[in-house]
């Protein structure tokens, strides 16, 4: 017992010189318990911000020329001698466009694969502009000189005008009419592949935009317009295809079973109106070229032959109408 009262003693004592040594302020238990602070609190270093000078510039990649070389650079040889090689050591082989068809034919005929099979265009495109800019993707509709569908799309006309409306009907719209089809549309009862509209009956049509969304009537895409006859034209027998992924172009141009001659003009037109849609001045839009059937592999093709090609059938054109003035 009296080594206890001594030891609370001895601790009771201790907590008295603190208390001294604090000052005459300190008069509670409860403050008493309070540990002194003997440290600050570390600031936060706020992170100094970077000045443009000592931003690390990028490396440019450096591009090897290989034209004066006995073989490319990190491949074997210019072209395999055998029959059976190994692809990554040898430089890819780029077709021109007539001979991508053949051998899309070839391996048809090879592999015993149907001849109806479909044939795709795969294009990826160099979207830059000036500085930051870059193109917009968009969707288009072209009219191919041999159309591979046999039947028709359905195209829906939006408009109030009585006239419009039967010539309309006569030039085969699935239907045509005014605002009385919004609520059907928006309830599902009814449905069609494409919609026109003309210019004064847009402003009612602004509930279907989340429902249409991408087939909501645009003028960028020619489907709106005072002309409804060619719009119908167009779209009933027209191909759609858009931008994907920002920078890809993926559809179909035709059939095997078509000749060559028709699976050319497809492609042909196909390319020239993707590179419509940014100015000539600003280099290849094209970056690369690929054509495939449904069952063959990817063969890589020069879509810069097809557009040089379009461009002196044009000149040729030109001249031909002068002399017959």
């Amino acid at each position: 017992m009296a080594t206890c009262t001594r030891t609370v003693w001895k601790v009771f004592t201790g907590c008295q010189r603190q208390l001294r040594a604090r000052g005459p302020a300190h008069t509670g238990l409860s403050q008493m318990s309070v540990p002194a602070r003997t440290f600050a609190a570390v600031r936060a270093l706020k992170k100094e911000k970077k000045e443009e000078a000592e931003k690390e510039v990028k490396k440019e990649k450096t591009v090897i020329d290989d034209k004066d070389r006995h073989k490319p650079y990190g491949k074997t040889a210019w072209a395999p001698v055998d029959d059976v090689y190994v692809m990554r050591f040898y430089p890819r082989t780029v077709h021109s466009a007539a001979d991508a068809i053949d051998l899309l034919k070839n391996i048809q005929v090879l592999d015993f694969t149907p001849k109806d099979q479909a044939v795709f265009l795969d294009l990826k495109l160099d979207m830059k502009l000036e500085k930051k800019k870059r193109v917009d993707p968009f969707i288009s509709t072209v009219h191919l000189p041999h159309p591979f569908r046999t039947t028709e799309n359905n195209v829906l006309v939006f408009t109030e005008d009585e006239d419009q409306v039967r010539e309309a009907q006569v030039h085969g719209a699935m239907l045509a009419g005014g605002a009385e089809l919004i609520q059907q549309i928006l309830d599902d009862e009814i449905s069609a592949d494409f919609y026109v509209a003309v210019p004064d009956i847009l402003q009612k049509l602004v509930p279907l935009k989340s429902k249409l969304r991408k087939k909501f009537p645009k003028s960028k895409r020619g489907s709106v317009g005072v002309d409804v006859p060619k719009m119908l034209e167009l779209f009933k027998t027209g191909h759609e295809y858009l931008v994907e992924n920002e920078c890809y172009v993926r559809t179909q141009i035709a059939t095997l079973d078509m000749n060559k001659h028709q699976i050319y003009e497809n492609l042909k037109t196909i390319v020239k109106d993707v590179c419509s849609h940014r100015p000539a001045d600003k280099g290849p839009f094209i970056e690369r070229a690929i054509m495939a059937s449904q069952t063959s592999e990817a063969v890589w093709f020069r879509s810069e032959d097809v557009l040089l090609k379009a461009a002196d059938e044009k000149k040729e054109q030109k001249e031909e109408a002068q002399k017959e003035e």
